[in-house]
């Protein structure tokens, strides 16, 4: 191995967005990350949504209100079919020689 050429390898500190902190090495002697397995969810086993930038919250603001319209939308298409289905009942019943004598 040539001497003078590699980084210096000491010991780190790893700080957590949660609060956990923990000691490895490394080649720089701290850092700061996002999730760790204290609060990963295939870790921890918990499903909790990682939010980077309000990413989730801007989805949420943009889309959640359109599960509301399509309901309402397929609501009105139940409404018009039974509507529909209750006009032809009765001409349907005469074409089969159903009807009045």
């Amino acid at each position: 191995m040539k001497q003078g050429i590699h980084p210096e390898y000491v010991d780190c500190v790893v700080k957590c967005s949660c609060g956990n902190t923990f000691t490895t090495r490394s080649t720089k002697p701290e850092l700061k990350i996002d999730i760790c397995n204290a609060c990963h969810p295939f870790y921890t086993g918990t499903q909790k949504l990682i939010d980077t930038g309000g990413r989730v919250q801007r989805f949420a603001d943009r889309f959640g209100a359109a599960k509301d319209v399509v309901a309402e939308r397929e609501a009105a298409k139940k409404a018009e079919r039974a509507a529909e289905i209750a006009e032809r009942a009765p001409q349907a019943g005469r074409a089969r020689g159903q009807g009045r004598c």
